[in-house]
């Protein structure tokens, strides 16, 4: 027994005494034998061109839309449309009580015939003393009484004629169709309902669907941005109409592609933004009015651009951008100056120059000053590792 504690105790002095060696080499020669010098992955900066790309926000609108509403009052008698179904131009779909529209063009086409009646009386009386005037058989004032009962019974037939035409449209607006070609939505009244002649609330909504608008708002100062540095020749732009693309509310790709039609020409004062238009083809109305969608707008070419992956920008406390680089085997800071997120990568303004290394991976093991081993990514490894 008394062996064993002897054994034990020389055991854990010899090392205690190699744990204090080691304690007093690594002051003497500083980092540990055993140190390992950190790895990073870096990419190499070069220029590039890019087209220049825009992504705004907006929504769907009908490229025409009709509101449907009575011409004339009355008695609705009947709906001629299913709703939801596609209508044509000029489609009835509605259809107002006719009866007195109809009697009004009977009683119109009554004092049409009277006033031809009147003008055929007159104008034998005035041809009669016309030549009963020459041979003073009358007297001049008889003759020009004559004359203007003919004529006041000419513009009697033409007010009688007018009158008619009147009657016989407003008899055909008993029959209310679509303005447009496009879908009509639910009906907002039924038969049996009091019509008012241009009331305020429609009857129904017909919208053509294809093509569709797509409005989107841009910020003023993006644009002027924009328009500064095709100015200045760091952006080219291409003549030609302008292609947009869309991507929907679930994050998929519209596969037709449309074209920007106009451009507001006023800024929103609330909101500072101008509204853009784009037009698309929608020939199985997958696009519906009022969805909300992200458009893809081409800007122009940006020639001998700076791009940096947006994984290897870090921030200072006060929010302002910097990246790693590695110079002479060691790690050094750069600040930037970022213009815009173009895919992965920040489009830079200012910071970085041709053929630095910028660390992509290993940040977290890496501070200025520091040296470092370049290692492949690693989905460079990976993919080596494959091919083995």
């Amino acid at each position: 027994m008394i062996f064993q504690k002897v054994k034990t105790i020389t055991v854990v002095s010899v090392l205690a005494l190699a744990a204090l060696t080691g304690c007093d080499d690594q002051k003497k020669g500083g980092a540990p034998a055993n140190a390992m010098v950190p790895q990073v992955s870096v990419v190499e900066i070069q220029p590039d061109t890019r087209a220049q790309t825009t992504i705004l926000q907006g929504r769907t609108a009908p490229f025409l839309v009709a509101e449907v509403r009575p011409q004339v009052s009355g008695i609705l008698q009947k709906r001629l449309f299913k709703e939801g179904e596609e209508v044509k131009e000029g489609q009835p779909l509605y259809q107002i009580d006719p009866a007195v529209y109809k009697a009004a063009v009977e009683s119109a086409k009554a004092e049409v015939e009277r006033a031809k009646s009147l003008v055929m009386q007159t104008r034998n009386s005035a041809n009669r003393y016309a030549q009963l005037v020459k041979t003073e058989a009358v007297s001049k004032q008889m003759n020009e009484d004559a004359q203007a009962a003919y004529k006041q019974a000419q513009a009697s037939l033409l007010a009688a004629q007018a009158q008619l035409k009147n009657a016989e449209i407003n008899f055909g607006y008993t029959t209310i169709t679509s303005p447009i070609t496009g879908k009509i939505g639910r009906s907002l009244v039924t038969p049996g309902a009091l019509l008012s002649g241009y009331q305020a609330n429609n009857m129904a909504v017909v919208q053509t669907l294809d093509p569709i608008y797509v409005d989107v708002n841009e910020s003023s100062r993006d644009l002027l941005k924009l328009k500064k540095e095709i100015a200045e020749g760091r952006i080219k732009v291409n003549e030609g109409a302008i292609p947009v693309s869309l991507t929907l509310e679930d994050g998929s790709v519209y596969p037709l592609e449309g074209k920007l039609e106009l451009s507001e020409v006023s800024v929103d004062e609330g909101t500072g933004t101008i509204t853009l238009r784009a037009v698309f083809p929608n020939p199985n109305q997958t696009l519906l009015p009022g969805m909300y969608v992200r458009t893809k707008l081409p800007q122009g070419l940006r020639e001998n651009a700076i791009f940096v992956p947006q994984r290897a920008v870090l921030r200072e406390s006060n929010g302002s951008p910097y990246v790693y680089v590695v110079q002479d085997g060691k790690i050094a800071i750069k600040k930037i100056k970022t213009i815009k997120t173009e895919g992965t990568d920040w489009l830079l303004e200012s910071g970085l120059e041709p053929g630095d290394k910028v660390v992509i991976e290993g940040l977290q093991r890496i501070r200025p000053g520091v040296p470092v081993n370049i290692v492949p990514t690693m989905a460079e490894q990976a993919a080596q590792q494959q091919k083995k």
